[in-house]
């Protein structure tokens, strides 16, 4: 087997890899990165000029694993693709929400190449997405060769899918993004114990430990707390949350914990693409039972509207709970311009519940001292860190020793390590490498092949 990794930065960003498996050529994932605005967001589908590609399979409906994919589509017009039923549902919402934020920034700032694709595009193409259940093996024939294919549940977010092939003898595991524990709209991912030859793992997690007294209920404890410290003393608390997964989490959490008179009374806004979503979870939730949300919670909490239009840098000063993308604050979202007028203010506190790349408005913004300065530069605006800013371990991604005691129990002969900064990747092969000393551990360098 041979393996290009497409995500031209490599690490997390446009997750795409191409395998070459016989005769058969095929696509995992097509994403954007967040961080490189214009054609350079794209995977580099250079190395795919003159291929025919035979299968695109998608994990997950995350940006980073699919916002590319109506280009490659359009580049490959008669390749399917293939995701599990529940991210059939969910896929054409998060491209056409891409389309808008893409025009949406072409027409403030002039990105070359924006929009990489249109609405009319993402409806033509809709015919060709296939969506499969869980642990159902497909058998797919190409060019005189074939791959059986078989997706288990991965846990991270609604439809997302681990990717076991079987092509002749050989058998590999794509782990895709991972969640192990249950969360309240979703269960934990469900593997298959035992052997394979291949491995292809996420390693988002490599670097961070989960501490003693952190686990995931202290942290919701914990959350809820804060929430309610900050509504009694006078302040708002702004969740920046990622539109699919996230926010649905929060709010089931919310309306559980306001259910049991935890939750403080306080005005609760939230809008945009993640309630559009929450509405798509109920559908979801009816026809496939891949995740447990009922619309009901949405009137449960009385939910209010955001203000059409945010003060870049003012402190709206509603005492409120706002649950608002995107998680990382990147530039021009509500949570980006909410957070440059509730920055200055003791009274309030920025809540991070997920992954935040460190080069993103949110990554750096935890790593600024309380005191300092922090500049928003696309909105102009500087605001000192008043504020509290605090992280929970609410992450969507296993635990890092959880993925190594996976990868330790298949005996794989080769692993692949992906979706992770240099240091988790280089912990998880530090540890591979002690746990499995004849195993083959790759860390792949982006836009060169592999041989697995």
């Amino acid at each position: 087997m041979k393996l290009t990794d497409l995500n031209r930065q490599g690490g997390i960003g446009a997750n795409s890899l191409f395998l070459q498996l016989g005769a058969m050529n095929i696509l995992i994932d097509c994403g954007l990165n967040p961080k490189t605005p214009g054609l350079g967001a794209l995977p580099d589908f250079e190395r795919l000029r003159g291929v025919e590609l035979d299968l695109i399979i998608i994990t997950h409906c995350h940006l980073d694993h699919i916002g590319g994919l109506p280009v490659i589509m359009r580049q490959h017009p008669k390749t399917p693709v293939l995701l599990t039923r529940s991210s059939r549902m969910l896929i054409e919402k998060m491209l056409h929400n891409s389309a808008n934020v893409m025009q949406r920034q072409k027409e403030e700032d002039n990105v070359p190449g924006y929009p990489l694709f249109t609405h009319e595009e993402v409806d033509r193409l809709a015919s060709r997405f296939v969506g499969l259940s869980f642990k159902t093996a497909r058998t797919f024939h190409a060019n005189h060769d074939q791959i059986q294919i078989m997706f288990h549940r991965s846990g991270h977010v609604a439809g997302a899918t681990a990717v076991e092939i079987h092509h002749q003898k050989r058998q590999i595991f794509i782990t895709g993004d991972v969640m192990f524990e249950n969360q309240r709209t979703l269960q934990g991912a469900q593997f298959p114990a035992g052997h394979f030859d291949t491995l292809i793992i996420e390693t988002t997690r490599g670097t961070t430990e989960r501490a003693f007294g952190k686990e995931r209920v202290h942290e919701i404890a914990r959350l809820v707390a804060s929430i309610n410290a900050t509504i009694a003393g006078g302040g708002s608390f702004l969740l920046p949350v990622f539109a699919l997964g996230r926010m649905q989490e929060l709010l089931s959490v919310f309306h559980d914990a306001r259910s049991f008179g935890r939750l403080i009374d306080c005005p609760i806004y939230a809008a945009g693409l993640g309630m559009g979503i929450a509405e798509l979870f109920d559908e979801v939730s009816r026809k496939t039972k891949d995740v447990q949300f009922d619309r009901r919670i949405l009137k449960d909490l009385r939910l209010k509207a955001m203000p059409r239009k945010l003060k870049p840098g003012v402190d709206p000063k509603q005492n409120a709970l706002y649950i608002v993308s995107s998680g990382m604050l990147v530039e021009r979202t509500p949570s980006y311009t909410l957070a440059s007028g509730l920055l200055g203010h003791a009274r309030n506190t920025i809540g991070f519940v997920g992954f935040c790349d460190p080069d993103t408005p949110g990554g750096k913004l935890l790593a600024t001292a309380p005191g300092k300065i922090f500049n928003f530069a696309a909105i102009d605006v500087k605001a000192k860190v008043n504020a509290r800013v605090e992280r929970f371990e609410l992450s969507g991604h296993a635990e890092r020793d959880e993925l190594l005691e996976f990868a330790v129990q298949t005996q794989a002969r080769s692993i692949v390590l992906t979706h992770g900064d240099p240091g988790a990747r280089a912990w998880f092969a530090e540890q591979l490498a002690q746990a499995l000393p004849n195993a083959k551990v790759i860390d792949p360098i982006p836009l060169k092949v592999c041989h697995v």
